[in-house]
């Protein structure tokens, strides 16, 4: 567990650099959108496709895996909706609070670190779990919020969702990459060194980025916040483990790559879509802030536990 903690704890100290360089101002707010637009856009995508280009798609691509993954993650979602609902919120609250409870920080955080911790063998695992994460939620809460509003399910909304899909960078490097695997080309020497370049700042530019945009976060409505980053540090982690130790046969290293995934905070993406929409972006970024807050021990704990 300290040899585990001590790996991670670079990384949340390139987190914690970043978030008191934005609370001393030495890092403003336009500073920390252009930061992030860049690893979104530029960086992280440059290392997904670099992955998924050197890797073979029927070889990743585990149905087992993606049913043990998504069963368990339903069923934390299902337990924060039926929650939400109990509280009376409405429709849209209930699909962002239930969104918090189970979608991590898998592209900013998940990729570069847990490629460093359990290896490149890693990446594929996570592309899974982060593919999940923006083609069924992503597009769920999009349609719950949308629909909840308009009263109905329209093309409107459906167009909406498949937009947002077309234009996620993540989604595109990982089927281009995928692509350019199954078309069995290799990378050129020149363009793989480019790639290297711009992939490598990757991982310290997500953690400075996630650190810059907590200095921003409120810490408002704690005890949901609370609640939502126990169902994302605990509970999720522990539904996730449950599936693939006792009901799905998931390969050993791939099931705790899988684990160690859904034990990441919050994803700072909910936010966006929470501020977006105009639905509890407080109540969402207070989650962020906990649950990145205590992930420093409960990351290294599940990956201790769990980790090959």
């Amino acid at each position: 567990m300290l040899a585990i903690f001590l790996k991670t704890l670079p990384f949340f100290g390139v987190i914690a650099l970043g978030y008191l360089a934005a609370r001393r101002q030495f890092f403003n707010e336009a500073a920390t959108a252009a930061l992030t637009k860049f690893v979104f856009y530029f960086a992280l995508s440059a290392m997904v496709f670099r992955f998924s280009a050197n890797l073979n798609l029927a070889d990743v691509l585990d149905w087992t895996f993606v049913f043990a993954y998504l069963a368990a993650t339903m069923l934390v979602y299902i337990l924060a909706t039926g929650v939400g609902m109990w509280r009376g919120l409405p429709v849209a609250e209930v699909a962002v609070e239930s969104q918090c409870a189970v979608i991590g920080n898998v592209g900013f955080l998940g990729l570069p670190m847990l490629a460093l911790l359990m290896g490149e063998a890693a990446v594929g695992p996570v592309m899974m779990v982060l593919a999940v994460d923006i083609l069924v939620f992503g597009s769920l809460i999009v349609i719950l919020i949308t629909g909840s509003r308009d009263g109905r399910i329209s093309l409107r909304v459906l167009r909406t969702v498949g937009r947002g899909l077309v234009t996620n960078p993540m989604v595109m490097a990982i089927a281009a990459g995928f692509i350019w695997s199954g078309l069995h080309i290799p990378i050129p020497d020149p363009m793989n060194e480019f790639l290297a370049i711009l992939g490598g700042a990757a991982t310290p530019g997500a953690l400075f980025a996630i650190g810059a945009s907590l200095a921003n976060k409120s810490a408002e409505r704690m005890s949901v916040a609370g609640w939502l980053s126990v169902c994302k540090l605990i509970l999720h982690p522990l539904a996730v483990a449950v599936a693939v130790l006792f009901v799905f046969p998931v390969e050993a290293f791939a099931g705790a790559v899988m684990i160690a995934a859904a034990s990441l905070p919050v994803a700072g993406n909910t936010y966006i879509i929470a501020q977006h929409y105009g639905t509890a972006p407080a109540r969402v970024s207070a989650t962020i802030l906990v649950s990145t807050a205590f992930s420093i021990l409960t990351v290294s704990l599940v990956i201790g536990q769990f980790g090959p």
